[in-house]
C-alpha cells in the first residue's frame, strides 16, 4: 500500500505538487493520470525518496521508502529506463543490482527470461532499442519480487505484443494482492489495464475513484440513432425539444431525451429503428474534459499562422 498525506513540493515559487492525499490500495492496478506538468513524476520521485517533500509525507508498506532495510524487495520501480550503465550487459546490470540485496543469479536469469531478453542478455545495454531498454527497466523493477510496482510510461517503445504483455503482467501482479501504480499517457491502454484512477492537474488531485465510476461520471447524454426514416424522426424529436444532428444518411445524434423515450416515440410513429444506443465516452474524452482547465502546455493552432492571420516564419514554434 502507498499512502500520501498532504504531500506538497515546491521549487521556488513553482508549486509542483499541491497538498496531495491518496492511498493506492493493493489488489488492483491504479492508473496515475494527468497532463504534462501535472506533478506525476515529482510525486513518484517523492514516493521513492528521490525528492524530499516540502511538506507532508508518503509511505510504502507503512514506512518511508528510505527506511526499508531492503527497499528493492518492497518496491520495484521504473521511472527512467535509460538509467543504466551503458557499457554493461543486461545480465551484468541486473547481477550488480542483485548483489546489493543478496538476490541469486538464478533470479536474474528468471527475470531476463520473463521480460523476453534472453537472446540479448549478454549484449551492452547502451546499444538497446527503446523497447529493449523498457524491458530491461521492467526486469529491474521485478528483480527482487517486490510487493509494490511503480512504473512510469512502461509501454513506451513497446510493440503491440509487448504492450499486451505489460497489461497482463500488471493485472496478474495485482491479482496476487500486490500494489500497482502505473502512469501513462496512452489512454486506450489505461482503460484496459487500470481498475482505479488518480487524476492530477497542476499538482492537485482532481479525481480518486474506480475507472468505471470515472467513465460513468463523464457519460454523455447523447443517443446514437440509426433509422431509414431519419428525416421524419428528426422532425418529431425536434418538436419535443431534442437537439438533433445528422451524422450519416440514416444516422442521428440526439441530445435530450433518453434512449427509451426515443424508442417509444419511434414506435408511436411506426418508424423502424436499426440502432439505438447511448454514445460511448472513452477514457480519453473523460480525461480531456476533466483536465481541460489544468493543461500547462497547449499546442498551437493546426495551421502555421500568427494570431493576426499572417503566415508564421518558417520554423516558428518548432519543438524538435
Amino acid at each position: 500500500m502507498i499512502n500520501a498525506e498532504h504531500l506538497t513540493k515546491t521549487y521556488g515559487t513553482k508549486v509542483a505538487v499541491d497538498d496531495l492525499s491518496f492511498t493506492v490500495q493493493p489488489g488492483q492496478v491504479t492508473g496515475f493520470l494527468g497532463p504534462n506538468g501535472a506533478g506525476k513524476s515529482t510525486t513518484m520521485r517523492m514516493i521513492l525518496g528521490l525528492d524530499a517533500p516540502t511538506s507532508g509525507s508518503v509511505t510504502v508498506a507503512g514506512l518511508p521508502y528510505r527506511e526499508h532495510p531492503q527497499p528493492l524487495k518492497v518496491v520495484g520501480a521504473l521511472l527512467e529506463a535509460r538509467a543504466i550503465h551503458t557499457s554493461r550487459s543486461a545480465y551484468n546490470h541486473l547481477l550488480a543490482l542483485a548483489a546489493t540485496h543478496g538476490i541469486s543469479a538464478t533470479r536474474v536469469h528468471q527475470v531476463i527470461d520473463q521480460v523476453g531478453l534472453t537472446e540479448v542478455a549478454g549484449k551492452r545495454a547502451g546499444g538497446f532499442s527503446l523497447g529493449m531498454g523498457q524491458r530491461l527497466g521492467i526486469a529491474t523493477a521485478l528483480l527482487a519480487d517486490p510487493d509494490t510496482l511503480i512504473l512510469d510510461e512502461p509501454v513506451n517503445g513497446l510493440d503491440p505484443e509487448g504492450i499486451r504483455w505489460i497489461r497482463d503482467l500488471l493485472r496478474g501482479f495485482a491479482a496476487e494482492g500486490r500494489t500497482v501504480l502505473v502512469s501513462s499517457h496512452l489512454m486506450s491502454e489505461m482503460a484496459l489495464t487500470a481498475e482505479h484512477v488518480l487524476v492530477l492537474g497542476r499538482g492537485r488531485l482532481l479525481a480518486d475513484l474506480p475507472m468505471s465510476a470515472l467513465l460513468a461520471q463523464a457519460a454523455s447524454d447523447v443517443v446514437l440513432v440509426r433509422t431509414p426514416a431519419a428525416d421524419k424522426l428528426a422532425q418529431a424529436l425536434t418538436a419535443i425539444g431534442a437537439t438533433v444532428s445528422r451524422t450519416e444518411v440514416d444516422a442521428l445524434e440526439v441530445t435530450g431525451p433518453t434512449a427509451g423515450r426515443i424508442g417509444d416515440l419511434a414506435r408511436d410513429l411506426r418508424i423502424s429503428i436499426h440502432g439505438l444506443v447511448p454514445k460511448h465516452v472513452s477514457l480519453e474524452e473523460a480525461f480531456m474534459d476533466m483536465t481541460r482547465d489544468d493543461v500547462e502546455f497547449h499546442a498551437s493552432a493546426s495551421h502555421p499562422e500568427d494570431v493576426d492571420g499572417s503566415p508564421a516564419p518558417v520554423g516558428a514554434g518548432s519543438t524538435a
